[in-house]
């Protein structure tokens, strides 16, 4: 009996062939199905188209980042000093013109316009005088967004009547509209912030914003939002 082993055969040599790599795969399948080299073409040119568009939005609008739903405040007091007798209503009361808020003495202090009771001293019995307020309202109907804006963040390109678009942290990315009632011409001298790289102060003026308040009755008063001022 012969000792000659036999040898083991080897594979194929495509089987010893290694994969190429995936990204070459893919251009040679492209490069074979012109329809699909196509496709990829005006996939990559809409990415393009839209990349550009959505750079010139950007260009076209002035975003204020701090911005809050307001109104002003219709602070009431009696005329003469006083005993707090009592109160006719509590915070966050409904109230119509004229009606009764509280007794302080022989005073009855009534509401001046339709609004909400946002505040009230609620303290019968103690002395009120015509210098400190017993109840602080707000007339729904005069809310404002009021935002925040940086002098060197476009504050010179912005205009009343200009479109305004926001949203409202509390309802996520549900967008209202809106126009530019009128520009601070004061700068918020309380808010004065500096920059880390210049140590120049950087002063904030307050842009206000008309709105509907009809429409958007889900807008209450000190809510935070976001705005973009539409050049």
């Amino acid at each position: 009996m012969s000792d000659h082993k036999e040898t083991e055969p080897k594979p194929p040599l495509a089987q010893e062939h290694k994969a190429q790599p995936g990204g070459r795969n893919i251009l040679q399948t492209i490069k074979q199905h012109p329809l699909l080299a196509d496709a990829v073409f005006l996939l990559l040119l809409g990415a393009l188209i839209g990349g550009y568009l959505y750079w010139q939005d950007l260009q076209g609008k002035i975003y204020i980042e701090k911005a809050e739903i307001n109104a002003p405040i219709i602070s009431l007091a009696p005329q003469t000093p006083g005993q707090i007798d009592k109160f006719f209503v509590k915070e966050g009361d409904m109230v119509s013109q004229s009606q009764k808020l509280v007794k302080v003495g022989d005073e009855i202090i009534t509401a001046r316009t339709s609004g909400m009771i946002i505040w009230i001293k609620n303290n019968p019995g103690q002395l009120a005088s015509p210098q400190e307020p017993v109840v602080k309202m707000i007339d729904p109907r005069e809310f404002r967004l009021i935002g925040r804006l940086q002098e060197d963040k476009g504050l010179s390109e912005v205009k009343p009547m200009q479109k305004v678009i926001f949203t409202v942290d509390a309802f996520g990315s549900k967008q209202y509209e809106g126009i530019v009632e009128s520009v601070g011409t004061t700068a918020r001298t309380s808010d004065i912030m500096f920059s880390i790289s210049d140590k120049r102060e950087e002063r904030e003026f307050d842009v206000t914003v008309l709105f509907d308040t009809k429409a958007y009755s889900e807008l209450k008063n000190g809510m935070s939002a976001k705005m973009w001022i539409y050049k």
